[in-house]
């Protein structure tokens, strides 16, 4: 019976142990797209001299979302945005887009601090959009996953702006 137990151990390890390494394996073979798992389907801007240079160009918005890899909010923000369909679809469709796990040397995109989760709208323009903002007074552009309703309503008013003041 020992000897039962044992091997069926092993068994396991062996199998617990190539599960993690098939694991590891996939970590590292999973292709690192700009999207950093922000939206597969969307296009992406590597930089925000390229996102501001594609804005002016196509007359879209810029959106610029700051995260972190290691912040669970920001993980947290990144599920609900990719795996919301009017989001992704606009994203797509309507907008200039980058995510920036560094920030940029342009002031304009930190106004009140260098906080993630930070999602902020710069119009074709190249004017940074700080009049829209999120639902919190202490971080005015971080939003939280159940946020998504609003975040629509700012990128709908980001497309708006542009329209109005063209």
């Amino acid at each position: 019976v020992m000897l039962h137990s044992t091997f069926a151990l092993s068994l396991l390890l062996i199998a617990v142990t190539s599960n993690l390494a098939m694991a590891i394996k996939k970590e590292k073979r999973a292709p690192q797209t700009l999207s950093r798992g922000w939206g597969d389907e969307i296009t992406w801007v590597q930089t925000y001299e390229e996102g501001l240079y594609q804005a002016k160009k196509s007359n879209k918005p810029l959106m610029v979302i700051h995260h972190l890899e290691d912040c669970q909010y920001c993980q947290a923000l990144k599920k609900a945005f990719a795996e919301n369909e009017e989001i992704q679809e606009m994203a797509q469709n309507n907008f200039i887009m980058l995510n920036l796990m560094h920030e940029t040397t342009d002031k304009n995109l930190s106004p009140d601090g260098q906080y993630v989760p930070r999602i902020m709208f710069v119009d074709p323009s190249l004017t940074v959009r700080a009049d829209i903002t999120g639902r919190y007074s202490n971080r005015l552009y971080t939003y939280e996953p159940q946020d998504m309703m609003f975040l629509i309503e700012n990128m709908k008013k980001a497309l708006r702006l542009i329209q109005t003041e063209l």
